[in-house]
């Protein structure tokens, strides 16, 4: 699917523009922007056109009007059913008219039938908007005149696909018949440190001494080849500003548009977190006899010491690289599979699994106190936190014991225990 932009018949023939103007006016972190595309009708008969732009989608549209031959059409928003009434009502009666609305195949393109055209007649349409701009990476405040707008490029793909993204050029560059004019006007409570483009502009021009006023433009002769994309850089950009707008006067109290309005611009200077370590995980499985009995009394079911390794291969597998670990069998005594915690490597992984193949529920009695002790008496792992994770069946020896031990080491490890019982 191709779909132009522009002005089109209902065949979906452009229409010849004949200019581009482009008013964009940033304050802080949001820019106010009006364009206006000049098309003639060099056809000899009349044409029914619509117009297809695009918009980015944290834009929103609040003016579009059209003027035909020095006869301004203005916008208003209406019920749907009403508004395709009242259209074709005015398009049969041979009256300009126009009507405005979302695309249904794409967020952000916009369709607007614009009625009658009669031969030779000029139309002026005028889209104004308001978008907030985003922020780079190193603080500055970006804006992108889409090079769609040029019916040069075709947009291309299905819903989809962005209309900002998808472009295909379609004319030679040196035989464009238009012009385009774009001027910018940046106002902030921050000094504006400068501006950058990746086209050509107007050396900038600063309004007051405190810099916190300025204006560029377009170099002449741009061919709009690529998007325009203009980089605002403040200084004391994370500094909080407030900006204020009176209502209109000739609105209604307590109106949207009567109303005063504030907007503050928040951009906080968050330091980067650290990076997020590993850890060192240490699993204490219970080797005791109790280990032995069965997870239910049906017949043939599964020992708890076999149901606990299977959780524990399953957790040794699903480590993340460049952790350290661990693992003892505790009973009447305890072992550990290596002396140390080691780096989880994959040599060091099936080291592990191999030996957990050969736990056996043989160590007699459930005494957890001793190898807990000597876990939290051992050095510490610089940049990997401790996490200790139990298996057992619950049937703990001295339990007050090991709730004081654990208790008072909660602040150097987090512990997790996982009861296997019938």
């Amino acid at each position: 699917m191709v779909q132009l932009c522009g002005l089109l018949t209902c065949q979906e023939e452009p229409v010849p523009l004949k200019s581009i103007s482009v008013t964009l006016s940033i304050c802080e972190f949001v820019a106010g922007v009006s364009v206006t595309l000049n098309y003639e009708n060099e056809e000899k008969v009349p044409l029914e056109v619509f117009f297809v732009f695009p918009m980015d989608e944290d834009s929103a549209v609040y003016s579009f009007e059209a003027m035909v031959d020095g006869k301004k059409i203005q916008a208003e928003l209406q019920e749907k059913m009403k508004a395709h009434s009242n259209y074709e009502n005015a398009i049969s009666q041979g009256q300009q008219a126009f009507l405005l609305e979302e695309d249904k195949c794409s967020r952000d393109v916009f369709c607007c039938n614009v009625g009658n055209l009669p031969p030779g007649s000029k139309a002026a349409l005028t889209l104004k908007y308001v978008q907030e701009l985003p922020l780079e990476a190193d603080g500055a405040l970006r804006y992108v005149l889409p090079a769609i707008l040029n019916p040069r490029y075709q947009l291309s793909g299905g819903p989809e696909d962005s209309c900002l993204k998808m472009k295909a050029p379609v004319v030679p560059l040196e035989d464009l018949p238009y012009t385009i004019s774009l001027v910018a006007t940046i106002s902030s409570q921050h000094s504006i440190e400068r501006i950058q483009s990746n086209c050509i502009l107007s050396p900038t021009e600063y309004l007051d001494d405190k810099k916190t006023s300025a204006r560029v433009s377009l170099a002449d002769g741009h061919k709009f080849d690529r998007d325009v994309e203009l980089l605002i850089y403040y200084s004391d950009v994370h500094t909080p500003s407030v900006a204020l707008e009176m209502g209109k006067p000739m609105q209604k109290p307590d109106s949207l548009m009567g109303d005063t309005a504030a907007m503050v611009s928040f951009y906080p200077d968050i330091p980067e977190a650290e990076p997020v370590t590993c850890g060192e995980f240490v699993f204490l499985m219970d080797r005791s006899g109790s280990m032995q009995g069965p997870m239910s009394k049906q017949d043939k079911s599964q020992s708890r010491i076999d149901a606990a390794k299977e959780t524990l291969t399953l957790l040794l597998k699903s480590l993340p690289i460049g952790c350290y670990f661990n693992v003892y069998g505790f009973g009447s005594s305890y072992e550990a599979f290596f002396p140390n915690s080691v780096q989880y490597t994959q040599q060091t992984m099936e080291e592990a699994l191999r030996r957990v193949k050969l736990m056996r529920a043989d160590l007699g009695g459930t005494e957890i106190l001793i190898p807990l002790q000597f876990i939290y008496r051992g050095p510490s792992i610089p940049g990997h936190p401790l996490q200790l994770f139990v298996f057992t069946d619950g049937e703990v020896t001295d339990t007050f014991s090991v709730i004081r031990e654990v208790r008072s080491n909660r602040e150097r490890h987090r512990y997790e225990e996982n009861v296997i019982s019938g």
